[in-house]
Parts: C-alpha cells; structure tokens; sequence
C-alpha cells in the first residue's frame, strides 16, 4: 500500500512538473520574450557594426570619416580708418595705414587635390584667405570661384593625398535622420555636434542676391559663429549639406541651423570648376505657394504642386504652354510642393538640359518636355571670361521712371559687387553704367559683348542713384 502511495505521489510530481514547464514555457516565458525584444534596442543605444555601408547611431565612425577633411578658414581685408571731416578741418587731413579685419570660417576639402567648398559669405571681399588643415598645417587659398545666389564658393590649396568627404544624397535624406555638424565654432577647430533632420526645402530670404536660390535641410545640430562652410554629414560620413545660417534673437546657436543642400553643392562646384562661373538654368516662370486661401480663390481641389502666377515670355515654361494659373507638381518625376523645393530640382541642370514638368490644370494633368534656358532666355553657356567673373558684380535693368528722373535713356545698374574689376576700381553699388568704352549698354549682352571683344583697357561711363557722374577705368 505504501509502496503504491509513493508511485501515485512521484507520478502526481512528475505531471505537476510538466504542467508547470508547460504553463511557464505557453505563457510566462512568451511573456518575457516580448518584453524583452522591446527593451533590446532602444532609440540612442543602438550600436551597429561599423560599417560604412549601415546606418548607426554610435556617431564615431561618421565623425572619424569626416573630421579631418573639415578645416579652418581665416579671411583678411584691409580696412582703411574711416576719415573725420571735423577732425581734418582743424588739424588737417591725416593719412593712416590700412588695418587687416580678420574673419573666421570652416570649409570642407572634396577632393584629394585640394578643392575645398565654404560659404561666399565667409571669404567674400576678403584680400587674403588661409586655410589650417587639421593636422595644423596652413596653406594660402585661391578662389576658384563664388555664386552668391547659393552662398557658396569653391577655394584651392597647392596639396595632394588630403583627406576628403565624399558626396552624399540631400534628396533622399528624410526629416528625422541623424546628421552631424562639423566645423571650428568661435575658432575651435575640429568641433563635431550632432543633431536630427528636422525640416527640408525652408527659404529663409537671407541671400542677399537678386537671383537667390534658397532650398536649406534645418537641423537640429548645433551651429555658431565660425561653423559656416562646415561640413553637414549623415551617419555613414557622407556630405549632405555646407552649413550656412541660424536663426537667432540673441545672436548665437537658439536651435535650429540651416545648410545648403548638397545637391545644390554639387551642381555649383562641377560649374565653379569647369567654367569659373556657375550656368544657371531657369523654367521662367514666377511662383507662389499653395495655400488655403489661394485654392479657395482660385477653385482649386486640392492643395498641392507649385502656383505659377506668371510666365515669361523669352522663358522656357512659355515656349512649351504652361500658362499663369498652372499647379507645376513634378520636375522630372520629383514631386514639389513649395517654390524653393521647385528651384532646388532646377539648379541641378544647365542651360538647354531637358526637364519633364508634369502640370495639373483645371483638374487634368499634363506632361510638358521643357529645354532650359539661361538668365538672359537663351540656351547659351556662360564663358569664363565674362563680365560676372571679370567685373566682379550683377546688374540689373533701369526702369524707366528711374531714368526720366536722373535724365538717361539707358544703362544697368550694379546690385552686387564682390571681388573683380568694378570694386578694384571703386565702383560702389547702385552705379548705373551706360557707356563701356563710348558704347551704350542697356543689356547684360551689351556688356559681355564688349569685354569678350577687346582687350586693353576699359573705360566706364556712369551714374548714381543720387545723380552724381563718375568715370572708371581699368585693364583686362
């Protein structure tokens, strides 16, 4: 009996332990598994293998790829005291020694062979550029080139074997993925902060040029004072944006910052490189947002594309029928729904390139095959040796009340001047030209004309807005 109570209670533990391991194993531990993949990997904690070709939030292998391809920019311009005419009319006019006004900036090198991108912003009207290298060594810069309408310039050192950052994607980079920014802030070289995609396509209106070209990726990384033309790099080391701006009441990092794309980049320094002078094509077209109230009053179903609110009529967009009122939704199968997304499709191709516009009218889409064209609504190239890389500055046409007002039948006036001929010669801004060498100008052919045609020296007639006449001359 008792041996038959001993095998009843050993069978009773052994099944009690089976429904135990069944229980544990059927409920508990799927239980516990569950928890415990949600807990695996937690966003900031992630650490993947260091692969160039895998996105990772361990950010030392992007910073490792790219710090020592960013470097310091340091600007000279001499500056001459500003005169008393108080003081001088007692003691009489005193000569000072012009004094160098120094300025700070990053860069990033591209290439092997020394080309390095920055900001116009940071060299521009400077009379000498240096550049100090990570490893500390310094070099004396050439400018190559400058396109203030994207706040970029493209600078060159005399060194080989350098450490570069190759070219990204800006296109597919998607708001919320990690970036970092890297440049030398308040002069403190080799500064890496890293921050997230936190908007794309944002015109901001700070380029002060006519033809301005504004489609800046906003982060979060933190950017001050001496982090303009540094390096916006994503995760796998890659450039995808030169840090430009900030936004800020006080006047340092509030935030936010702001880079050019590198889609953008790209396209201005190939120009920069092969031409001096970056070939922009335009649709010709004016455009608008898409708001509520504009597709309220214009009957629109649907809030999305670009307004075109007017056309050119030298311009491409006319030439193939898109017409004022037209919703543009794609340039060559990317979709746009902002002014600045639009521009920033268009400045990746030149004059007389072929570009697909898919336009929504009165509720039907069409597909319209437009050839670019250039500023002035040719399919022209823009040589090397013309007036914007020769003369240093943009110009605009006269309207006419301004010319019944200073007495001119015509001219064009300087509305940017950076390093070149004019400001060498101390022409100011606002100078109306209209003679260069005796011959009326009154358009931007009228002037490349004239200085593709001669060589010597140029004689340049004028006016300001104020009404005084100046002369200016100089050599080729």
């Amino acid at each position: 009996m008792k041996t038959k109570q001993i095998f009843s209670s050993v069978i009773l533990a052994i099944l009690g332990g089976f429904i135990a391991l069944f229980v544990y194993t059927r409920f508990l531990e799927k239980k516990n598994l569950v928890i415990t993949e949600r807990l695996a990997q937690p966003v900031g904690m992630v650490k993947l293998t260091q692969d160039e070709n895998s996105p990772q939030l361990d950010f030392t292998y992007a910073a490792e790829k790219s710090i020592h391809a960013v470097v310091n920019v340091r600007t000279e311009t001499m500056s001459q005291t500003a005169r008393n005419p108080l003081y001088e009319l007692f003691y009489g006019e005193r000569y000072s020694e012009p004094e160098p006004v120094l300025g700070i900036g990053s860069g990033v090198i591209i290439s092997d062979n020394g080309y390095i991108v920055t900001n116009n912003h940071v060299v521009d009207n400077s009379d000498k550029i240096y550049v100090t290298l990570n490893d500390k060594r310094e070099f004396e810069a050439q400018v190559i080139g400058t396109d203030p309408s994207t706040d970029l310039a493209l600078l060159k050192i005399k060194s080989e074997d350098l450490p570069h950052i190759p070219f990204g994607d800006s296109d597919n980079l998607r708001v919320g993925e990690w970036v970092l920014a890297v440049g030398n802030p308040f002069n403190l070289t080799s500064t890496v902060t890293a921050g997230i995609v936190s908007a794309k396509g944002k015109n901001l209106g700070i380029i002060q040029d006519q033809y301005r070209m504004e489609s800046f990726i906003q982060t979060d990384a933190a950017v001050n004072r001496g982090n303009s033309g540094g390096a916006l790099v994503d995760l796998r080391g890659n450039l995808v944006g030169i840090n430009t701006a900030i936004i800020s009441p006080s006047g340092g990092y509030a935030g936010i910052s702001f880079a050019v794309p590198v889609s953008i980049v790209e396209k201005v320094v190939s120009d920069l490189q092969e031409f001096g002078v970056v070939q922009r094509a335009i649709l010709g077209v004016t455009i608008a947002d898409v708001t509520s109230q504009l597709a309220k009053d214009e009957g629109l179903d649907k809030i999305e594309g670009v307004y075109v609110t007017d056309v050119r009529e030298d311009g491409a967009a006319k030439s193939v029928g898109i017409e004022k009122g037209d919703l543009i939704l794609e340039i060559n199968g990317v979709s746009v729904n902002s002014p600045a997304e639009l521009q920033e499709q268009i400045s990746k191709y030149s004059p007389n390139d072929k570009v697909s516009v898919l336009v929504k009218r009165k509720s039907k889409t069409k597909l319209y095959e437009a050839t670019l064209r250039n500023l002035q609504g040719n399919t022209n190239y823009v040589k090397t040796g013309s007036y914007d890389s020769i003369l240093g500055a943009r110009f605009a046409e006269v309207d006419h009340e301004t010319r019944k007002k200073l007495g001119i039948k015509n001219g064009l006036q300087v509305t940017d001047l950076r390093a070149g001929k004019l400001r060498t010669a101390g022409v100011k801004e606002g100078f109306i030209v209209t003679q260069i060498n005796k011959v009326p100008v009154n358009t931007i052919e009228d002037v490349n004309k004239i200085i593709n045609e001669k060589t010597g020296g140029i004689f340049i007639e004028g006016i300001y807005p104020d009404g005084s006449t100046e002369y200016y001359a100089f050599g080729l």
